[in-house]
């Protein structure tokens, strides 16, 4: 530490003790944050605190925002996560070039928050939604604040933060689990949106997918339907040429979402605990890809692995877990250049493909979608991308090219998708249909017969 900042801090000692007499939720220039004085922020509204604290059994000390009003200290952020401080000294201040910087008892700098933007008379402030954001003093536009803790998520997700892309800087906020209850480093498991043509939401163990939540159809999430039906949240989905990101608001609960070791998680505070009512992955069929391509997870089957109609396993004679992931292949190959034996089946109730390889028009019907897919050899699958009017009155165009990967049947979902099949599947499909409509008729004829005979007989 230089000797200005020496002496502009010893200068402050008695404005710093003035100045926390009382709860406050913002640091000026002339007021500092200290570990050893035990001094915090509270947001206006009670809600959040900003201050130091030290994970489990871990000594270490980190500064982090919890909720206030909660005898359980549930943490949601963690300024200096990959940089502990091993003592009380830790010091919080707006620096005199307006950035935010946490120092130890050696002066050095252990985390900084640093801002693209020219920095005047800036202040710190924690606000009601549990975001710390650095700002002008008289700048409460949140497209101008300097740097705000929502841009750089840690494992939780909260109400008003944005999950996703900026990409105008090519900032991502993603969430990333602890390492472990006493150490918030960030550990193997992160999760936040696929920027590609059709988003998704994906976790990821490393650099290898995980879980897929499927991609958002102006409902909810294709693979975890259940989402859309919770009463106190609403989900929204944002793409335009500047963001992409997913959002969420709550009513009347405390809740918050967070990224363990293992899985993600949903909670809401109600009598005095945490109570979980959702997470994700669920089950062995939620693994990524685990049946391969065509190959359909279903979980109460024996084995959990099948192939999807119009396709056979690639390896029939090793089918058993090691080798489900060879996947499954057509029973009857395509002849993409006769398109008169070329069409597509409808498959209802599914968790939609990988949306790594497709492509997305909002503004095409689904006709026109059809035509584009059949045109294209490597098209294999389509539908409409927004269902809000119901699965058989949606709009837009979302297309699938080469395999299609990491099906499971999902019932609550009502979502249609085309897949390209040979016409002869078509055929044996409406056969079946055939079959079974006779077989239902010829049950209700003999039930009819009996029932009148059986009527008959009693009478007399």
């Amino acid at each position: 530490m230089d000797i200005s900042v020496f002496v502009f801090l010893s200068s402050s000692f008695f404005l710093f003790y003035f100045v926390f007499s009382h709860a406050t939720d913002n640091l000026t220039r002339s007021q500092f944050l200290s570990d050893s004085e035990a001094t915090t922020l509270v947001s206006k509204d009670g809600g959040f605190v900003l201050g130091f604290f030290s994970p489990g059994d871990s000594t270490n000390r980190y500064l982090g925002i919890w909720y206030n009003n909660i005898p359980i200290k549930t943490v949601v952020w963690v300024a200096n996560r990959r940089n502990p401080i091993t003592d009380s000294s830790g010091l919080l201040m707006v620096s005199s070039s307006g950035s935010l910087v946490l120092l130890n008892q050696n002066s050095t700098v252990v985390w900084l928050a640093n801002s693209t933007k020219e920095a005047g008379n800036s202040m710190v402030q924690l606000l009601d939604s549990g975001n710390l954001v650095l700002r002008e003093v008289h700048e409460e536009n949140p497209e101008n604040y300097l740097w705000q803790s929502f841009d750089y998520p840690c494992d939780t997700w909260l109400p008003g933060m944005k999950l996703g892309w900026d990409l105008r800087t090519g900032l991502e906020r993603r969430l990333t689990a602890w390492k472990s209850p006493d150490d918030p480093s960030p550990g193997e498991l992160s999760f936040g949106i696929e920027h590609h043509n059709y988003p998704e939401l994906v976790m990821k163990r490393g650099s290898k997918m995980f879980f897929r939540t499927g991609p958002w159809n102006g409902l909810g999430f294709s693979g975890v339907p259940e989402v859309r039906g919770i009463p106190y949240f609403n989900f929204s989905f944002f793409s335009n040429k500047d963001e992409v990101y997913f959002i969420f608001d709550q009513h009347s609960v405390i809740s918050r979402a967070v990224l363990n070791q293992t899985q993600y998680e949903r909670y809401i505070w109600n009598d005095g605990k945490w109570i979980r009512y959702l997470h994700f992955p669920r089950d062995e069929c939620d693994t990524y890809n685990l049946c391969g391509v065509y190959g359909n997870c279903v979980i109460d089957e024996s084995p959990i692995c099948q192939c999807i109609q119009g396709f056979k396993p690639k390896s029939a004679k090793t089918w058993i877990p090691d080798e489900w992931s060879e996947g499954c292949v057509r029973s009857t190959q395509l002849s993409c250049q006769d398109k008169e034996k070329i069409g597509f089946v409808k498959f209802v109730g599914y968790k939609l493909p990988d949306t790594t390889y497709s492509w997305v028009n909002q503004s095409m019907n689904l006709e026109e979608c059809r035509v584009k897919c059949l045109t294209n050899c490597s098209c294999m699958a389509y539908l409409n991308s927004d269902i809000r009017d119901g699965p058989d009155g949606g709009s837009g165009c979302a297309v699938w090219y080469w395999d299609l990967i990491d099906f499971k049947p999902i019932a609550d979902n009502r979502q249609q998708v085309y897949i390209r099949m040979p016409a002869s599947e078509q055929v044996k499909g409406k056969q079946k249909m055939k079959v079974i409509v006779i077989v239902v008729a010829a049950f209700a004829l003999v039930f009819g017969v009996l029932l009148i005979r059986y009527g008959l007989c009693k009478t007399t």
